[in-house]
């Protein structure tokens, strides 16, 4: 189907191109959202009557959307998930859960904005894309992890598999330093034990010389 543009849709074309799309994608997707009409003859003249006042609205609202990409792009935003020890989330993170957490620190953004390739299923650091207007996009990063804390320590430069190792380091320098304490308490009763020894024994008598 050939379909005239009224706004930029990405890897297809600019405001006024006409295209050739599939049925389904044109009818599902590109009208419905008023992205795009079918060229009819027709069409393609209401189209043109109207094209300043489009490119008007499009200059409008791709101003507002560089303002909103301006505040928001680089954010991170945190999301406390349960997770393994290897760092498998019991579940996964979707673009709802990332607009839930953008909107709660006071950026609205819609779930539909958000381009997701996939769910997140891992703790760590993931960016995301924001499509604020279709010539304006914004990154944000999602912080998965179990806790403020561990989000934290994400951020500062950590991953999942270094915090791993930070804690059997830690718990097998505090098993070391127990075995030590154990060692040394072991030798101070030997010693004691030894003292109360000496302390015990009797006393030699000094022999007298026979007269």
């Amino acid at each position: 189907m050939d379909v005239v543009l009224l706004e930029r849709v990405a890897k297809l074309g600019q405001m006024g191109d006409v295209v050739s799309v599939k049925n389904g994608f044109a009818r599902n997707f590109l009208m419905p959202q008023g992205k795009a009409l079918r060229a009819t003859k027709a069409n393609l003249a209401a189209f043109e009557a109207q094209r300043v006042q489009l490119e008007a609205n499009n200059l409008e609202s791709k101003s507002e959307a560089e303002t909103m990409a301006a505040k928001i792009d680089g954010q991170t935003f945190i999301v406390i998930r349960s997770a393994s020890d290897a760092g498998s989330l019991y579940g996964s993170v979707s673009n709802r859960d990332a607009s839930e957490v953008a909107t709660a620190e006071g950026f609205t953004v819609d779930r539909k904005q958000i381009v997701l390739e996939r769910p997140i299923k891992d703790l760590g650091l993931h960016n995301m894309s924001v499509v604020l207007h279709p010539e304006v996009t914004a990154t944000i990063v999602i912080n998965v992890a179990r806790s403020i804390e561990e989000a934290e320590l994400q951020a500062s430069g950590k991953s999942i598999t270094d915090l791993a190792a930070e804690a059997e380091a830690e718990a097998e320098f505090e098993i070391a330093e127990l075995f030590d304490d154990i060692g040394a308490a072991a030798s101070e009763d030997d010693f004691g034990s030894d003292a109360e020894a000496i302390e015990d024994a009797p006393a030699e008598t000094e022999e007298q010389p026979e007269v």
